[in-house]
């Protein structure tokens, strides 16, 4: 069993701009995949971005891309999520996951946080 647990969600204006951490425990946490998904309000989940085992790559959602920054530190058995010129629409819950499959399979992340909320005022 791998545990995750986000932190650093919070309330943030418009532009500006918010880091969130993913801490893991309980699995070998470098033989993970790493990712980040988001959930408003009646919508459905939607992947955010994602890094590989050793992070030498990493995928982005075209709506985040060139604002969302994914990391890890495999030292400190976290992930992280630094995202800059948060808009409206960025408001949601945020969830870290892991994965032993390719980090573009969506489906394939068995492992889950409980969630940090991020929300984004005018």
């Amino acid at each position: 069993q791998v545990h995750l647990v986000e932190s650093g969600g919070g309330v943030v204006q418009a532009g500006g701009s918010l880091r969130l951490s993913c801490a893991a425990s309980g699995r070998v946490f470098s033989s993970y995949g790493m990712g980040w998904f988001r959930q408003a309000p009646g919508k459905e989940r939607e992947f955010v971005a994602a890094i590989s085992v050793r992070g030498a790559t990493t995928k982005y959602a075209d709506s985040v891309k060139g604002r969302f920054t994914i990391s890890r530190d495999n030292a400190k058995n976290s992930v992280y999520l630094q995202m800059n010129s948060l808009k409206l629409e960025d408001t949601a819950v945020y969830y870290c996951a892991a994965t032993r499959t390719l980090i573009t399979n969506t489906a394939g992340y068995e492992y889950w946080g409980q969630g940090t909320q991020v929300t984004v005022s005018s």
